[in-house]
This record gives structure tokens, sequence and C-alpha cells, in this order.
């Protein structure tokens, strides 16, 4: 099944989509809160919204994230990405991101929708796209192994993780981060694809062998395979869980697929900012096999408040 968080008509449903047509739970209810009741109970008011609710057309609606995840883990699983940005500042891959997959917490409140508009970060003089797949979790679980990982991951949305380069290459430098070079935008959609959809596409490795594709106003930028992560998102699962727990709703992210997957990685092996940061008017245009595709413009964005330098103490 897909599941589908949308506003129609002025009033924010969610519901299954099925034949370009949404078909609205019965009842107003939050998509997230059926993920916490199980996907039993999830899957009973899909096929309830199938037969008995009235469809809306999806052109007749705006599309907002699935669902508004309790927690968003960004992962670096894409070899050829890691390379590519780490060529741009005379580096390579270090070894220590081969022995776990490395991830960050960004900021769950940035989600927005398949379709909306993507102001740049206030700041911000390079701005990126990263096409990514994000796993939802769909039962909390706490040590697992990648093998009963499998069971508490519900389905696949597509994530964009918007990224201020500059802002990002700056905060950095500090040894933390990334902070406000990630903390404005990061699209999810169009919908929540069930994990049953999906494993036709599994090769013999466990991973999803998936076509992904980006294009910025129409012309392709990055093509890549899913399936050329270094690691499954099962076992991105049981590392998350490592020592702690993991609960429905969360979200897991790839990681920037290779081979164009953001400009970052091309800006690296060119040695110039070719092609050129994203400007208001861009469109960026993402496509995965087997989800579906979004697409967002870039808009103005607004100037930072000013801030005062730290106060040197020695």
């Amino acid at each position: 099944m897909k599941f589908a968080s949308f506003v129609h008509d002025g009033k924010r449903q969610s519901g299954v989509v099925a034949d370009d047509q949404l078909h609205p739970f019965e009842h107003p209810v939050d998509l997230l809160d059926l993920i916490v009741e199980g996907e039993e109970t999830l899957r009973a008011w899909g096929a309830r919204a199938l037969t008995a609710s009235l469809p809306v057309l999806l052109s007749d609606a705006r599309l907002l994230p699935p669902l508004q995840p309790p927690t968003v883990r960004d992962y670096m699983t894409f070899e050829s990405h890691v390379e590519g940005v780490a060529q741009g500042y005379g580096d390579t891959v270090p070894e220590e991101w081969y022995a776990a997959p490395a991830f960050y917490f960004t900021n769950p409140y940035a989600m927005i929708g398949a379709h909306d508009d993507v102001p740049v970060p206030p700041g911000c003089g390079r701005f990126d796209f990263e096409l990514e797949v994000a796993g939802v979790i769909g039962q909390a679980g706490r040590d697992l192994t990648s093998e009963q990982a499998r069971d508490h991951i519900l389905g696949y949305t597509i994530l964009n993780d918007w990224s201020a380069r500059d802002l990002q290459g700056r905060e950095m430098r500090v040894k933390l981060g990334p902070a406000k070079g990630k903390d404005s935008s990061t699209t999810l959609g169009p919908w929540l694809v069930t994990a049953d959809e999906l494993e036709p596409h599994r090769d013999a490795d466990g991973l999803l062998d998936l076509a992904l594709t980006v294009a910025v106003n129409g012309e392709t930028v990055g093509q890549d395979r899913l399936n050329n992560m270094a690691w499954t998102f099962e076992e991105m699962a049981a590392y998350a869980s490592r020592g702690t727990w993991i609960r429905p709703g969360d979200v897991l992210g790839s990681g920037t697929c290779g081979n164009g997957g953001c400009l970052a990685e091309l800006w690296g092996r060119h040695g110039i900012l070719e092609p050129p940061p994203l400007l208001p008017g861009d469109s960026v245009t993402m496509t995965v096999e087997g989800i579906g595709t979004i697409s967002n413009t870039v808009i103005e964005g607004v100037a930072p408040v000013p801030l005062p330098p730290a106060r040197r103490r020695r």
C-alpha cells in the first residue's frame, strides 16, 4: 500500500494512494497515530478507505510529508558520495567510515511536502540538494540484530536533504555539526510505500535495487542505484537501536547517493562550482523506482537575523 497525507479543500487528511487518486481515511486521523497503533491497524484503515471513501484526484490536493517523524537520522552509506565530497577537500574516504554506518540527527520540524517551495536558508550562497531514500520505522525496538530489524521497517519514501554548503563548511570547522547548514528544509514524499511493495526489488545482498534520478530544471544531474549502499536499511536500523530505542515513525535516511546525487560531490570531483549552486527559480526533481517523484522549486529566503560574535574570554 501507499499512504499519504494531504490538504484538500482546506482540510488536512490522510489516506491511501491508488490509480492517481487519494482515498481519505473514513475519520480524520494522523498517519503517525496509525503507525504507532501498528501495521495491522494501518492496513485495516487503508482497506476500508479504498472501498468506503470518495476519492480525491492527486492533482486537486497538496501533498504533505507523509508523516511528522519524531526523529530523523540521516546516514552516509554511499561510498562514491563520500569519496567525491572528500576529494573537494583534498581528502579521501576515512577508514572509520567503513567501520559502522555514520549518521547525524537532523531537524524533524523542517519537513516539507513533495511539491512545496523551498526557501534558500538565511545567509546561504551555496544551496544544494541531496537525493536519498528514507526507511520509516513501524514498531519499537532496542539492541536489534539486522535480521530482527526487518520486521521493524514499515516502508520507504524519498528524502531530499537540502543543504547550505557554505554554512555547513564553516560551522563544521569547529568539529561539531552539521547544524544550520542542514536545518531549514527536508522534503519527504510523495508518500509512504510499505516494505512489501518493494520486496521484489531486493537483491542477493539484501539491498533494494531501485533506480535513482535527480534533475535540475529538467536536466538530469545525477543517477545511481539504491543497492550501491554500503549497508542495508536493516543494518542501519540495528545500529540506530544499539543501546537505545527506535520508535514508530522514526526516519532513517540512506544518505546521498553517488554519481551526482548532490552538487557538492560534483564540485569535489570537478574542482569548480559546476553545476552551479541552486538559485531562486530552480526546480529539483527526484524520482525513485517503485516509490515515485518529488519536485520542489527554490524561492528567495529571508536575511539572517544578526548575532554578535563570541565574547572572547582569553
